[in-house]
């Protein structure tokens, strides 16, 4: 198992992290005796506006809750107080030894996904399965559009940069601590070398880094003697924020410092104003020390600080980053795509307009030719000679977890090949073009002949 602790600012236990709707329906499957196996699919449909992927992240999360999922005698007492629907001391007793029997199958944190590829599925009896929806969805859909942000920064520094550093200075602007701890740990596998979050970096043993605020500066007489007692206390390790009142006045004066206590700096940081002249300016001043930017950072403004010849050794990114500010949501669902029918396990789809699912538990295959990607097709499990490499690995048999998560590095390394091998011109911050994503003539068929079936039973819609 990760070494990464699940940690949450409300509770340990995720089990009421659910919707109302799906408690109900569990009941019902109970008090009927309507309990099928079922696969159920957790995929995005589209991608977001100026996105040619995403990063999946968030899977070590969903496997601690499936390990650890259980009801709390307080949780129960909530839910036996609960007015219309009242739930039955049956279905209380039942989810009083909740217990996951079931398989999921997933692709690795770190892996580029595409619209209708399975991130997970989950396998069980559907009164196991169906309880896990709000979970996962919140999870996977947050975690995977904050690594892709990050990913985006990280590949944006490849291609115009010099290996400048990334950290995270977003989680005074998540919506939440929780999100500001998932944010962190989504950064960190999308490219980031860290966060200055301490709890994030504690719960995801993840580097943590720090500068000073303008209060610090603001609070002592002058800025020279902010200076000074800082890099009395910090020594080479201090990175002085220039600022406050004058930047380049600023610099001069924190190399002033530097050179009267004797102290190689690691660095200063720029927080505000003509961020690509004043980097200009103070890169002169400061030589070899580190310059630090931090004012309304993305993958936009680092590309244009770069391409303008900006000069900076790292950058902090902050709102932009925790929340995805520019494309802050993704359209993932978790769909029944099969149930059992006289003890055969079948493919279902939905019909609705503008929502029609592939039906069956998947396959998803990636095709790789000189070192790049070139195709990804999506099969059927079990479908023969389907091309490429299958991206779903085992997590969950039985109950029972199979898969060893791996690290966070390792799933950082595993996104970075990733990229690699994605063509530039999908990898694009603006207008990337679409990734070829084929459906098998096995998944096609099977549709084809689901779609009719269920248009001869229920309609057209």
């Amino acid at each position: 198992m990760s070494r990464e602790k699940f940690e949450s600012d409300s509770a340990s236990n995720h089990a009421l992290f659910t919707d109302l709707y799906e408690l109900t329906m569990m009941q019902g499957y109970l008090e009927t005796g309507h309990n099928p196996q079922v696969t159920f699919s957790l995929f995005f449909r589209t991608l977001p506006q100026n996105r040619g992927y995403i990063v999946a992240a968030g899977l070590a999360q969903v496997v601690e809750y499936l390990e650890t999922l259980t009801f709390a005698d307080e949780e129960l007492d909530y839910l036996a107080g609960l007015e219309g629907p009242a739930f039955s001391e049956e279905f209380l007793s039942y989810l009083d030894g909740f217990e996951f029997t079931g398989d999921v199958r997933a692709v690795p944190e770190g892996t580029v996904v595409f619209p209708n590829e399975p991130l997970v599925e989950v396998t069980a009896p559907i009164l196991e399965a169906q309880l896990f929806e709000t979970f996962l969805i919140n999870q996977l859909s947050f975690q995977s559009l904050v690594a892709t942000k990050a990913a985006r920064m990280r590949d944006t520094i490849r291609e115009h940069g010099d290996g400048q550093s990334l950290v995270d200075f977003g989680s005074r602007r998540a919506h939440g601590t929780d999100a500001g701890l998932k944010a962190a740990r989504a950064a960190y596998v999308g490219g980031f070398d860290g966060t200055s979050n301490v709890a994030a970096g504690r719960a995801f043993d993840l580097p943590v880094f720090g500068t000073m605020a303008h209060s610090w500066v603001q609070s002592f007489e002058t800025e020279r003697e902010s200076f000074e007692a800082f890099v009395s206390v910090y020594g080479e390790d201090s990175v002085l924020l220039v600022d406050t009142y004058d930047t380049v006045e600023g610099a001069k004066t924190a190399m002033a410092v530097a050179d009267e206590l004797d102290v190689d700096i690691a660095g200063v940081r720029l927080d505000s104003g003509d961020l690509v002249s004043l980097s200009k300016q103070v890169a002169k001043i400061v030589g070899d020390s580190g310059i630090v930017v931090s004012s309304s950072v993305d993958e936009y403004a680092i590309a244009e600080f770069l391409t303008s010849e900006g000069v900076a050794t790292g950058f902090g990114p902050g709102t932009a980053l925790v929340t995805s500010s520019d494309a802050p949501t993704l359209d993932t669902v978790y769909k029944l795509v099969a149930v059992e029918r006289d003890g055969e396990l079948r493919p279902s789809m939905k019909l609705s307009t503008g929502k029609v699912t592939y039906p069956g538990q998947k396959s998803l295959r990636r095709v790789e030719r000189d070192g790049q990607f070139e195709r990804d097709v999506l099969g059927i499990r079990g479908e023969e000679r389907l091309p490429g490499e299958e991206q779903l690995v085992e997590v969950f048999d039985a109950g029972s977890l199979v898969y060893s998560l791996p690290s966070l590095e390792a799933s950082r390394d595993r996104r970075a090949d990733q990229l690699q091998k994605l063509p530039g011109e999908v990898r694009a911050i603006r207008d990337p073009a679409e990734y070829r994503v084929g459906i098998s003539d096995g998944l096609q068929s099977m549709t084809e002949r689901i779609r009719d079936e269920l248009t001869e039973q229920y309609g057209a819609n």
